[in-house]
């Protein structure tokens, strides 16, 4: 199953100058939660966002740049090359930025979302899910506490 992860705004913000805007710990470990031990599909901005390769997950990499090349990772020019990448019997995540979210919802047969009850500022944005696409399988609410300065809700999509 190819899934969508992602944590997105009210307005749909992902983020600013390749760096989320919002600190949510348990968002953080949903998604460790979920993609470990999976392939995950990235844009080279987003990888570069990352201190280091994220353990245990098999790195898929789009970028238009030819040499590019880290280590330890695949590294393709399209989200067709990506998903041939990944075993067709696993789930795959694919983990943003923007431009791979919008290349990547018409292959995505789930999407894991978590909405942040706020808007923010942004130059990366998650792509609107249409109603006549996409059934809310199932959320889960967050109240904001002392590790979390805003409301979220865990939200389940699946495409109808």
């Amino acid at each position: 199953m190819t899934i969508m992860i992602a944590a997105a705004a009210e307005n749909n913000a992902l983020g600013k100058d390749n760096e989320m805007v919002w600190h949510l710990p348990d968002d953080f470990k949903r998604f460790k939660q979920l993609t470990t031990g999976h392939h995950i599909i990235m844009g080279r901005k987003t990888f570069e966002s990352f201190p280091k390769p994220l353990p245990n997950r098999t790195h898929i990499i789009i970028t238009r740049q030819r040499d590019y090349n880290p280590e330890n990772c695949f590294v393709v020019d399209g989200m067709d090359k990506a998903l041939e990448k990944a075993p067709q019997n696993e789930d795959v995540y694919i983990i943003g930025g923007g431009e791979i979210y919008n290349l990547g919802l018409p292959f995505a047969d789930k999407i894991e979302l978590t909405k942040v009850h706020a808007e923010f500022e942004a130059d990366a944005f998650f792509p609107e899910i249409n109603p006549n696409e996409w059934k809310l399988e199932k959320e889960e609410f967050h109240p904001k506490d002392e590790k979390h300065n805003f409301d979220f809700t865990f939200q389940t999509f699946i495409r109808k």
